[in-house]
């Protein structure tokens, strides 16, 4: 009798005590794993920008060669939505970390490969289309990553702290890219510009063989969560995707069309680094100063994204995203203005303020918002379709916007920048429709 009332009294101590463990262990496989994969996506959007339209689009029209290389940067985004229906079914159906394991492995495999291409000059027409290829199984494979993770956190968390511990895995992310431009920077700057257009760029690619290692080792042990395993016992054979369609179509429009506040960092660090760097636009800067100001931007967005998720669990998460979209919007004109102008300081601080301030605060706060929009069996679905659909919209905003100020345009700014902040102005107007579910259990 003793020994029984005495075990009855430690299990609620050791339970909470195993439940911190799980959190903690969730958090941290969310934030190492987002910031390898996105080590990976960042060297392809920045090379794609910097170094691809010569390498793998040699063409006698620079605006030609830059707008089919922004395009393989959008292709990617292309297969996102069928990744997020593959990857998202399975996690709901047979668990978050098997997926988390899986993607991370081909986002590896694929980063490698791209690191070894042979060139337009080389192999010709094929070059691209390996690139092409490549980039679409990066797509694939990341489509799975933000929302298996994020679900992970946010079904291990206390209800009164989701938004902030979710936040770890945007914060991975930032340190993802920040890595990227940590290589990607020392050799664009010591290396002559010849020597890293032809090898120095590829070096950064082949340090991702890396991952492929890292991602076993850092998932193998991580334990689904409790919301998940229960769910995980009733016996549905529904398909996660074609339910989320029958049954959610309009919470999942409203998701996708809020998501296209991507298109802020699409405008400033994809367009804008295009626009302040090729030499067809005629600005002049160099890529070692885009690439220094892209990394103190992410350097700095590391540390807003945390204060934003905690902010989110006390004001709420529409009301920072509302104000991280719009502000976003207006920023990204004179962010333009200051890149024509080729102002160093100025594109800095405007760019610090675009993306590290405003864009953070709809970053931060999205995915937790998200996930609290559709139960467990369908949350990685639900969560990985509406992101990646948005994310696909707003990544052709690069190749778009070159379209519609090719070199040589006038009023690039006020063009660009007006467009950009119409698109958020629809994305904060779709936000307004979210459930505002901080604080609030989870949907079962």
């Amino acid at each position: 009798m003793t020994g029984s009332t005495a075990t009855s009294l430690k299990t609620p101590s050791n339970d909470k005590q195993v439940s911190s463990r799980n959190l903690k262990r969730a958090a941290f496989s969310g934030w190492i794993g987002s910031a390898l994969e996105y080590y990976d996506f960042t060297l392809y959007s920045q090379a794609a920008a910097l170094v691809f339209p010569t390498v793998f689009f040699p063409t006698s029209s620079p605006a030609v060669a830059i707008v089919a290389s922004l395009a393989t940067y959008g292709v990617g985004y292309v297969a996102r939505p069928i990744g997020a229906i593959v990857l998202g079914n399975l996690a709901d159906r047979h668990g978050r970390k098997h997926v988390l394991v899986i993607a991370m492995m081909m986002m590896g495999l694929a980063t490698l490969l791209v690191g070894v291409l042979p060139t337009y000059s080389q192999v010709g027409i094929l070059a691209p289309i390996l690139l092409v290829v490549l980039r679409l199984v990066q797509g694939f494979a990341v489509a799975g990553e933000l929302g298996a993770s994020n679900a992970l956190i946010v079904e291990h968390s206390p209800d009164s702290k989701r938004g902030f511990f979710a936040s770890f895995s945007l914060q991975g992310s930032q340190i993802g890219s920040i890595l990227a431009l940590a290589f990607m920077l020392p050799l664009a700057s010591a290396l002559p510009a010849e020597a890293f257009q032809t090898w120095g760029w590829r070096i950064p690619f082949l340090l991702s063989a890396v991952v492929i290692l890292a991602g076993y080792l850092i998932r193998r042990n991580i334990e689904e969560p409790p919301a998940y395993l229960k769910q995980s016992q009733v016996k549905e054979f529904k398909t996660p995707a074609i339910e989320l369609f029958r049954r959610y179509p309009r919470m999942l429009l409203i998701c996708v069309i809020s998501t296209l506040a991507n298109v802020i960092g699409t405008a400033t660090l994809v367009f804008g680094v295009t626009y302040g760097k090729q030499e067809s636009y005629g600005v002049g800067f160099t890529t070692s100063e885009f690439l220094w100001i892209i990394l103190i931007i992410n350097s700095a967005s590391a540390l807003t994204i945390p204060l934003f998720g905690k902010l989110s669990d006390v004001f709420g998460r529409k009301a920072l995203m509302i104000t991280g979209a719009l502000g976003g919007g207006l920023t990204s004109i004179p962010f333009l203005f200051a890149v024509q102008e080729k102002n160093f300081a100025l594109v800095l601080i405007l760019g610090v303020l675009a993306m590290s301030i405003f864009f953070q605060m709809w970053n931060a706060t999205f995915a937790t918002a998200y996930q609290e929009q559709f139960p467990t069996r369908l949350r990685v679905t639900g969560f990985a379709v509406s992101q990646n659909v948005g994310l696909m919209l707003a990544a052709f905003a690069p190749a778009i916007f070159t379209l519609m100020a090719p070199p040589g345009t006038s009023n690039i700014p006020i063009v660009i920048g007006i467009t950009t902040l119409v698109v958020t102005v629809i994305a904060a107007g779709a936000t307004l429709f979210l459930r505002n579910g901080s604080g609030e259990s989870l949907a079962e």
